[in-house]
Formats: structure tokens, sequence, C-alpha cells
């Protein structure tokens, strides 16, 4: 009797385990053959960073039923690359539930590195203070997991009051500056920003604007050369541009438009990277299926070219995509 019990306690336990281990995904490899990258799930709003020797893709999860016209997003997906075409799906990273003050919509995001930790900062609904907000997790790997930083929003709907509805408060987008400082930039209708002190979870100072020529959303803020650059979604259904200042506090010169309308898609939200001496552009559309594109999103990667003073020359969309880096 007392085997029995021994017996049945194992099995329940290698049962129990075997349960867990069926919810946790392991790494998938995915060969890219072409634009978009990833055909198995869809993936919006992609943002990317570089860390030792590879290229580390986040993005948001498309999960609406077919043919819904409606944003369906609960969490983030990460994928690794060391050659732009060789793929590693990591298991999600996080969700919108590890946020206790948020109750929905895993929005456009970014992670950054600094001192050897990773912050990812998110968009999403607030559960008590009407509109969107914006959020800061923190890892020690930038595959997760990642946790909240803070246990409140960064950024609430009641704090910018420029614009006058309830979603201005989306699309964060950060970059370090070679002195230290590190900066918060996002919006939707006005382009925010501010200071973000050395903790990366606290804003370090007073939030300002940036007036951008039809300025709609999805900006995206990097330096090269000694050149800031400022990209955002323009106009709706959305192409991207540009503007460009020796200053990261400006005044930003518009430049024009970086890339169209990406396909079958009214949304555009662009990452720009520099990865083993060649620049690319990464952003999304709606190729993968025939209706309601603009909920069912696809990253994509094409090449991006600076011409001799410092301006982009327009990003040309393939289906070819980029090639293997060696």
């Amino acid at each position: 009797m007392k085997i029995s019990k021994h017996i049945l306690t194992l099995t329940i336990a290698l049962g129990c385990l075997t349960s867990v281990q069926a919810k946790i995904k392991p790494d998938t490899v995915i060969h890219a053959t072409g634009n978009p990258i990833i055909r198995h799930e869809y993936t919006a709003d992609p943002a990317a960073m570089v860390y030792k020797g590879k290229v580390y893709l986040y993005t948001g999860h498309d999960e609406a039923p077919a043919n819904q016209n409606g944003y369906v997003m609960h969490n983030w997906t990460c994928f690794s690359s060391p050659d732009m075409v060789t793929w590693t799906e990591h298991p999600s990273p996080l969700n919108v539930k590890n946020f206790s003050w948020a109750k929905a919509d895993a929005w456009a995001s970014q992670v950054i590195e600094r001192d050897g930790k990773f912050y990812w900062y998110v968009a999403v609904e607030h559960a008590t203070i009407p509109g969107k907000a914006i959020g800061v997790a923190v890892s020690d790997s930038p595959l997760g997991p990642f946790k909240d930083a803070r246990g409140t929003a960064l950024v609430t709907n009641d704090m910018t009051t420029v614009a006058k509805h309830p979603w201005d408060d989306i699309d964060p987008t950060v970059i370090i500056d070679k002195d230290g400082q590190a900066y918060l930039f996002w919006g939707n209708g006005v382009c925010y920003y501010a200071k973000l002190k050395a903790n990366m979870t606290e804003l370090d100072g007073p939030i300002k604007t940036i007036s951008l020529p039809h300025y709609t959303e999805a900006p995206w803020i990097h330096e090269h050369n000694g050149w800031y650059y400022l990209s955002y979604a323009y106009e709706f259904p959305e192409k991207i541009a540009y503007a460009m200042s020796r200053n990261i506090n400006g005044p930003y010169v518009y430049k024009g438009i970086l890339n169209e309308i990406a396909g079958n898609s009214n949304t555009n939200h662009q990452a720009i990277i520099e990865f083993k001496g060649k620049n690319y552009f990464i952003y999304h559309n709606g190729a993968l299926v025939p209706d309601a594109g603009s909920f069912h999103r696809s990253v994509c990667i094409d090449y991006l070219y600076y011409n001799k003073d410092g301006t982009i020359k327009r990003v040309v969309m393939t289906s070819e995509g980029v090639k293997k880096v060696k």
C-alpha cells in the first residue's frame, strides 16, 4: 500500500511537470525566405536592438479572429538573429498581465540596454485612469523574463494635455545619448518627449513637444554620424517620414517621406538599426491576409541607405527582403 502511494505521488508529480513543460514554448528557429520574415503568426510594431553580435527583434502580436476589424493584442514576442535571416523565436517574455495596473492592449514598444539591464517600454490601456499609458519592465536578459519595473505607469493620460484624445500616450521610443542622458519619445497626434533619470524608470524634468509636419504616431529616434533622426508615421493611412537635427532637443528639420504606405495595412511602424556594417529598415505590412490586414500585420525588413549629406534615401520595400550577413 505504501509503495502504491509513492507511485501515485510520483505519477501525479510527473504529470504536473509534463503539464507545465507543455505550456513552455521552446525556442523555434525560423529561416526567413523573404518578406514578411515571420509567417506562422502575426507580428506588428517592430522594435530592434543590437546586442553582443545579435539583433533582438521585439514585436506586438496580432491575435484578432479572421476578418475581424479591430486590434486584439495581449503579449509581445521576441526573436533573435546573428545574420538577419536565421531567426530564433523565444518564449514570449512579456504580457499585459505583468502590469497589475493595466487591463489590455499590448501595443508598440521598445527595449534598450543600460548597465547590463534591459528596459522594455510599452503602451497599454490603463485599468483605472482613462486612456492609454506607458509602462516599463526590466530584466537581466534580453530574452527576459521581464517584470514591471515600477508597479505603476511611467506616463498616464492625465500627464499629457496637448492632445485631447485618450490614446495620445502610445508608441514609446527611447535613446541614450552620447553624454549618457536617456530620452523617451512617444505620442499619437502630438510628439512628446522627456528626459529619463539614470535608473530608466522615472522622468527627469518636464514633458515637452516637438512639432513635425503631418505627425500621426510611431516615433523612432536614432543617431548616425552626428545627426539625430526622428522618423514617424505620417498622415493616415500611414507613410513614414523623417526629420533631422544636430541636437537631440531640436530643432528638427523635416526631410520628407522615407517609405510609402505598406501594403494592405493602414498603420506603419518602423525600427532603424545598423548591424555588421549595414543599415536596416524594419516595418510591418498586411501581406499575409487578403482582408483585415491592418489587424493581422507582419514584420518585414529592407535595406536603408544614407546619402553623403546625411539624408536618407527612400526605402524600397521588397518581397525578397535582405540577405544573410556573414
